[in-house]
Formats: structure tokens, C-alpha cells, sequence
């Protein structure tokens, strides 16, 4: 009898638990980092970087395989994120100056609508100051960071933004690389929104510059990996000077860890943990700047490519889910996800509609594993550098075509993902038929704007 008592207890304490996550709106963390590799992070098979509290996030959360960031440089992946529009629609497409506008509904005003408090700390980048684009203006009751993705290069500057007010930091010598580390005056903006809105929905987008170059980070951090890699000088350029940039980047790596590391004591602490869902991720693949060795490395682990690459290496990102009790520990997804996916996931989170006429799919089903996960048929991106890029994954092909802006009928090179992850064969004359739907795709998708225009006039 006593043991029968015991065992209804208990599924009755399984069923209002159930209950109370489905009744009780998550608070939101999505962390993103910047240029951060596919290959970066223990858990996405990286030997020589230590990055235990996301791999910790991971092993109690569910991984994916196959994520997209929005774009394959900053400001335009950025701009999908926030929109849930892919780059064949959304305001930016390249790393211009484009502010968005009243009407470009974001993740955060959607949030706001349901009553979630929300902040942005680190970089924005799809508004300049005294613009329409500015986090205060578009969804974030709170902004600390940097406003301009070019001073977001540089880890000791002059100032940084808190809302629409220049904060100056006295003591910064960007050329010395001394005073105040920006990551950790924005880590710390973070555990401070964290601490003051704990009694209510709360949504933090913590989108730091590391390990974007500069190849700077903290002698206390460097001193881990100091010694432990052959290494050459890099000269200071548009980036300032390291003497041991191998070590700088490993050990940048690992102190945005420690920061997650943080975050995650920081929500035990409050109580808030069980009802906080993490997402984390980065913005595009990783960098050859400032020193930077991404071979070395192995940053874009099996894939071809970097950032401002459309092939895998510059779009296939890491992404991590944590939701304690609710997205299954110790899993790994192969669901096939975009940045525009975000908008309409975290709409399904918050209980509310998903806004019409974007392109993103929820897969919030997947997070929870319960009910139907639809699937996209195909994701495109479009790029303008470099002489213009587009792209098309469906299923396992993969089609991309370069030198769009010079010739937008170009020939698109074919790659099958499911047998040449790597993206070293192309395939398109042996599979005609594919490469016609990939191109009918391509002129489908792509919408000229008064910014940008593969059409021919």
C-alpha cells in the first residue's frame, strides 16, 4: 500500500512539473558568440581549446548537427536572427551601415508583447546611434555594448553604450590593450540583468565579440595556454599586435566559457534555472584575421570554408539547447535549422503567434521532442562581397553559386552533403535535373530591395 502511495506520488510530481513548464512562460537566454568555428568547442570535436561549461550545456542539453547562421559575416546574420526573414528578404544582406527600420518586427518586441523584460548586452550592429535601428528602439527595455560591429573589433575601447548614452571608460588604451576587457564589463551587465529580473519572464540576448579579432584577452586567461603552441608574432595593423596569437585565441575561447560558466551559477543562485532555456551558438563560421590560425586549430572542424564563405565552414555553426527537465539531456539533433528559425521558436516559448510572411519554421517540437517538427524544403542565403554569393541547401545537395553580382545566371557548382561533407566534388554536370530546381530556387528566393539586386535590369 505505502509503496503504491510512493509510486502515484511520484508520477503526480512528474505531471505538475509537466504542468508547470507548460503554464509558465521560460526565461530566454540566447548566447552568440562571434566568429566563433563549427570546430571551436570540445563538444563539436575541438582537441586543443578547453571549453567545459558549454560542452557541460551540451551534454545536458541537446547539440545540433546541422544549424545555420544567417549569413555568413555579422551585421546580415544578425539582421535574420532578429527578423526571421533569410537574406534573400531581410533589410541586410552585407556589412553596410543599414539601420532597421519602425516596421522590422524583432525576436525582442515580440517578446515584449508577451511581457517578457528583455536585454541586449554585447553587439547589435543593425543600428547606428540617433537611428531607428537602435536596440532601445526596436524591443530591448535595456542595451549595454557596443552599437557599430567595427568598434566591436577592438576589446579595450573608448566607450561603450549603455541604452542611447555614450559610456566612456577611463583608462582604456585600445593601442596598449589596457583598462576595462569589454566581454567582461558586458558578462557582467548580463549577471546583473539576470539578478534584477528574476521575479519575472526575462529575455537576454548575450551576443559577445568573442573570439572575433583582435587576438586580445586578459594575462590571467592567456597564462592557461601560453607556452603550449609554436607560434608567430602577428604585427599590429587593423588589429593591435600579439606576440602569441594561438594562445590569445585558445585562451579567448575558454574565457567566454568561464563566462557561461558564470551565467549558469548565476541562475542556480537566483533559483531561476529550471525555468531558463539556453540557447547558444555563433553568428557565422570562424576568422583568418588579426592573427588568427583557423587550421591550426581545426575551427571549421570537417567543413569547407570560412566566414564570408557560403560553403559549410562560414554557415554551419554550432548550436546548443538547455532547458532542465524539458529539452532532453545528452542529445544530438540532426534537425535542419536556420537563424530564422529563432523568431517563430521563441513565439512558440512565449505563447504567441507567429508573425506571417517570414521564412522561419519553429522547431519547438524537436526542443520538447512532442508533436509534428516540420522541415523546411530548402534554405537559401545570398551574400554581397566578394562578388556576390548565393545558396541553396535542400536535402543533402547543396548548390552555390559566386560572381553573382557580375553574372547572376552564372553556373552553380553542386555538392551531395550526405556524401562530400567537405564540399570537395562538384557534382552538377552529373545531376542536370538538381541543379535546375537549386536554380529555380535561387531566382525565387531572391527579392532585389533598393540595397541589393542580383536581377539583371
Amino acid at each position: 500500500m505505502n509503496k503504491s502511495l510512493s509510486t502515484w506520488g511520484i508520477l503526480a510530481a512528474i505531471f505538475v512539473t509537466a504542468i508547470a513548464h507548460a503554464q509558465t512562460k521560460p526565461n530566454i537566454i540566447f548566447i552568440m558568440a562571434d566568429d566563433l568555428g563549427y570546430g571551436d568547442l570540445g563538444v563539436y570535436g575541438q582537441q586543443k581549446i578547453n571549453t567545459p561549461y558549454i560542452d557541460q550545456l551540451a551534454k545536458e542539453g541537446m547539440r545540433f548537427t546541422q544549424f545555420y547562421s544567417g549569413s555568413t559575416v555579422c551585421a546580415p546574420s544578425r539582421c535574420s536572427l532578429m527578423t526571421g526573414l533569410n537574406t534573400g528578404r531581410a533589410l541586410v544582406r552585407g556589412n553596410e551601415r543599414i539601420p532597421l527600420r519602425p516596421e522590422d518586427f524583432t525576436v525582442a518586441e515580440m517578446l515584449k508583447n508577451a511581457g517578457y523584460t528583455t536585454a541586449l548586452c554585447g553587439k547589435w550592429g543593425l543600428g547606428e546611434p540617433d537611428t531607428t535601428g537602435v536596440p532601445n528602439k526596436k524591443g530591448f527595455d535595456f542595451f549595454y555594448g557596443y552599437l557599430n560591429q567595427r568598434n566591436a573589433h577592438f576589446y579595450y575601447p573608448p566607450f561603450l553604450w549603455r541604452n542611447e548614452q555614450k559610456e566612456m571608460l577611463e583608462g582604456n588604451d585600445p593601442d596598449k590593450q589596457t583598462g576595462s576587457y569589454s566581454n567582461d564589463l558586458i558578462a557582467e551587465e548580463a549577471l546583473q540583468f539576470i539578478e534584477r529580473s528574476k521575479d519575472q519572464p526575462f529575455f537576454l540576448y548575450l551576443a559577445l565579440t568573442i573570439p572575433h579579432a583582435e587576438l586580445a584577452v586578459p594575462e590571467a586567461s592567456l597564462l592557461e595556454y601560453k607556452g603550449k603552441f609554436p607560434e608567430k608574432p602577428f604585427p599590429k595593423r587593423h588589429y593591435g599586435a600579439q606576440e602569441t596569437p594561438h594562445a590569445a585565441h585558445a585562451a579567448m575561447v575558454s574565457h567566454m566559457d568561464r563566462d557561461v560558466g558564470r551565467l549558469l551559477a548565476k541562475l542556480e543562485q537566483v533559483g531561476v534555472d529550471n525555468n531558463t532555456i539556453i540557447f547558444f551558438t555563433s553568428d557565422n563560421g570562424p576568422h583568418k584575421e588579426g592573427g588568427h590560425d583557423p587550421d591550426f586549430f581545426d575551427s571549421n572542424g570537417p567543413l569547407r570554408g570560412l566566414k564570408r564563405d557560403l560553403y559549410e565552414g562560414g554557415i554551419r555553426v554550432p548550436m546548443i539547447a538547455w532547458w532542465p527537465g524539458v529539452v532532453p539531456a545528452t542529445a544530438t539533433s540532426e534537425h535542419v535549422g536556420a537563424f530564422w528559425d529563432i523568431l517563430p521558436t521563441f513565439a512558440d516559448l512565449a505563447g504567441q503567434p507567429t508573425p506571417k510572411d517570414i521564412d522561419g519554421i519553429s522547431f519547438f517540437p524537436t526542443l520538447v521532442t512532442k508533436g509534428l517538427q516540420k522541415k523546411h524544403d530548402a534554405l537559401y542565403w545570398e551574400f554581397y562581397e566578394q562578388g556576390g554569393k548565393q545558396a541553396v541547401l535542400m536535402g543533402d545537395w547543396k548548390g552555390i553559386r559566386l560572381d553573382a553580382k557580375k553574372d547572376p545566371d552564372g553556373p552553380i557548382a553542386l555538392y551531395n552533403l550526405a556524401e562530400d561533407l567537405g564540399e570537395e566534388t562538384d557534382v552538377a554536370t552529373q545531376n542536370p535535373k538538381i541543379v535546375k530546381q537549386i536554380e529555380k530556387l535561387m531566382e525565387s528566393n531572391t527579392h532585389p530591395s533598393e540595397h541589393y539586386s542580383f536581377r539583371r535590369k
